[in-house]
C-alpha cells in the first residue's frame, strides 16, 4: 500500500512537471537598437514584466541590432509576418513599406509636439493604425516612442531649405523620406544605420537625421556631425507587436498579461525617453555641437516647402486616416 501511495505520488509529481514544461515557452522578440537606448530598453523592460508576472512561464529573448533580419531592419515586419520573428518593438517608419498606412507618422512638420503625438496614438487615428497592421497578420499590442526626429550634417547650420541644398543626407529605407529630403533640395542617400557611421566618418554622406536619443548615445558628434538642427519634422513611434499565428496559440490569460506588459512597458519608455530630452541636448552642446532652434517663421519655411509631399502621399495613407489625424490635433 504504501509502495503503491509511494509511486502516485511520483506519478503525480512528474505530471505537474511535464505540466508545466509543456506551458513554458520561449518567444523571440526584434528591435533594431540595443539596450543602450531607450528603444532597446522598452523591449527588454516588456521581456522583465512579462517573465515576473508569469513567474518564468514565458520568456520574450530580445534580439537587438536587427540581428533577426540580418541588420535590414525594414525586413523585421514581413519576418514576423512570416513567423521567423515571433514579435518585436518595431518603429512605424521602418513597417511602413509593408504597412502604408504607417507613413503618417512621417509626413513633414504634421505634428509639433509630443502632444500631437499622444493626440493621434490615442485616439482613433491610433486605432485606425493599429487595424491597419493586423490586416497584415501582425497584432498590435501597445504604443512606445524613439522620439522626434532632427537633422544633423558637418557643414553648416541649417535654418531654411536653401541650407540642404545639395547636402547628402542618409535617411532610412522608407521613399518617403527620399520625398522629404528631395523636396528641400537635399540628396537624400539610403543605408541602414550600420552603414551610416562609417559613411559619416569618411564624408561619403555629410550628414544624418534621428530622434536626439540616438545621436547623443552613438556619439554621432564624433563622426563630424557639429551642426544640429531641432526642427522636430516628424515623429519615431514604436509598436509592440506579436506574430498572428502565436497570438492565436496562446491562452486568453497569457494573451492578457502579454498586452498589459507591453502597455505597462510603453508607457515607461515613453516617459524615460521624454524625461532624457533635456540633459541629452545639454551633453550634445558640452561636447562643442552647435544646436539651432528655428523660429516660427524658419520651421513655417520648411513647412511651405515640404506640402508637395503630402500631397503625394496622402492617397497612400489613406484620407480617414489623416482626417483622424488632423481632427486629433486640432482639439484644444
Amino acid at each position: 500500500m504504501k509502495f503503491t501511495r509511494f509511486f502516485a505520488a511520483v506519478a503525480a509529481t512528474a505530471a505537474l512537471s511535464a505540466g508545466f514544461a509543456a506551458q513554458a515557452r520561449e518567444y523571440s522578440v526584434s528591435t533594431v537598437l540595443s539596450d543602450a537606448f531607450p528603444w532597446g530598453q522598452a523591449a527588454q523592460k516588456w521581456a522583465d514584466l512579462v517573465n515576473e508576472r508569469s513567474e518564468g512561464r514565458i520568456t520574450l529573448r530580445v534580439y537587438p541590432n536587427a540581428q533577426l533580419v540580418a541588420g535590414d531592419q525594414t525586413k523585421e515586419f514581413s519576418a514576423m509576418r512570416s513567423g521567423l520573428i515571433d514579435m518585436a518593438v518595431g518603429s512605424t517608419i521602418n513597417w511602413s513599406p509593408q504597412v502604408p498606412e504607417l507613413n503618417l507618422f512621417s509626413l513633414p512638420f504634421l505634428m509639433r509636439d509630443s502632444a500631437d503625438l499622444d493626440a493621434i496614438t490615442g485616439g482613433e487615428a491610433g486605432k485606425q493604425a493599429f487595424a491597419a497592421i493586423e490586416q497584415r497578420g501582425i497584432v498590435p499590442l501597445a504604443w512606445g516612442e524613439n522620439g522626434f526626429r532632427e537633422v544633423s550634417n558637418s557643414s553648416k547650420p541649417v535654418r531654411t531649405p536653401a541650407d540642404l541644398a545639395g547636402l547628402k543626407i542618409r535617411v532610412v529605407g522608407s521613399p518617403l523620406f527620399q520625398d522629404t529630403f528631395s523636396a528641400l533640395g537635399a540628396n537624400p542617400t539610403q543605408m541602414s544605420w550600420a552603414d551610416a557611421k562609417p559613411a559619416l566618418t569618411t564624408g561619403a554622406v555629410d550628414g544624418q537625421e534621428n530622434p536626439l536619443s540616438v545621436f547623443d548615445v552613438a556619439r554621432v558628434d564624433q563622426v563630424g556631425q557639429k551642426y544640429l538642427t531641432l526642427w522636430h519634422y516628424m515623429a519615431d513611434p514604436l509598436i509592440f507587436a506579436v506574430n498572428q499565428r502565436v497570438w492565436k496559440t496562446l491562452p486568453e490569460a497569457d494573451r492578457e498579461l502579454l498586452e498589459q506588459a507591453a502597455i505597462d512597458a510603453g508607457k515607461w519608455e515613453v516617459e524615460l525617453s521624454r524625461g532624457q530630452q533635456a540633459k541629452r541636448l545639454e551633453d550634445i552642446r558640452s561636447r562643442g555641437v552647435e544646436v539651432v532652434e528655428l523660429s516660427e517663421a524658419e520651421r513655417q519655411a520648411f513647412v511651405d516647402a515640404t506640402q508637395s509631399v503630402h500631397e503625394k502621399w496622402a492617397p497612400k495613407i489613406g484620407d480617414k486616416l489623416l482626417d483622424a489625424a488632423r481632427s486629433a490635433i486640432a482639439q484644444p
